[in-house]
């Protein structure tokens, strides 16, 4: 039988960019993300899955990426809230929240957006309940939860009708 190894070569995909480290073998990828790559938009708050702050999209399916260790994620593409954005345009859930007034703290919103995303790659054309059901994993302290629906229906419009002005730019 051999020993456990204390630490573990990985290489993933994040936002894009390809990164090749050696990590210990208990690290979270939460961690990962936010202490070795400096990506601090995922956030950590009950490290236990059950709030959603620290939600991440892995190979396009949404993961608690505090309870994801990165030698799990070897080999797969993540994506984080910073890799929403395309060429200098928020994407149109960040713009949907943006407008709905979606936000008020803004330590749950990270993960609100990766699961709103996540939803609406698989069902473009959710219902409030639909909404509702999806996003029941997120917690926010702050808000009651309306707005956060209405942002995701205003982005499932969005996404289906694209508006041909120029996108919102990340400096507004």
């Amino acid at each position: 039988m051999s020993e456990p190894r204390d630490e573990i070569d990985i290489s993933l995909t994040v936002n894009g960019s390809g990164h090749s480290r050696t990590v210990p073998a208990r690290l979270t990828l939460a961690d990962f993300l936010r202490g070795t790559l400096g990506m601090t938009g995922t956030h950590v708050g009950c490290e236990h899955g059950a709030c959603g702050a620290c939600t991440v999209l892995i190979d396009g399916t949404m993961a608690r990426s505090c309870l994801t260790l990165a030698v799990q994620a070897d080999g797969a593409e993540i994506v984080t809230v910073e890799g929403l954005a395309t060429d200098g345009a928020l994407h149109p859930i960040q713009t949907a929240f943006k407008s709905c007034h979606a936000l008020q703290c803004g330590f749950c919103t990270p993960g609100f957006l990766m699961s709103s995303v996540a939803l609406l790659n698989e069902n473009p054309n959710p219902t409030e309940q639909e909404i509702r059901e999806w996003l029941s994993g997120n917690l926010c302290r702050c808000t009651g939860y309306q707005f956060i629906v209405d942002a995701v229906l205003l982005a499932a419009e969005k996404l289906k009708n694209p508006d041909p002005s120029p996108a919102v730019a990340l400096s507004e």
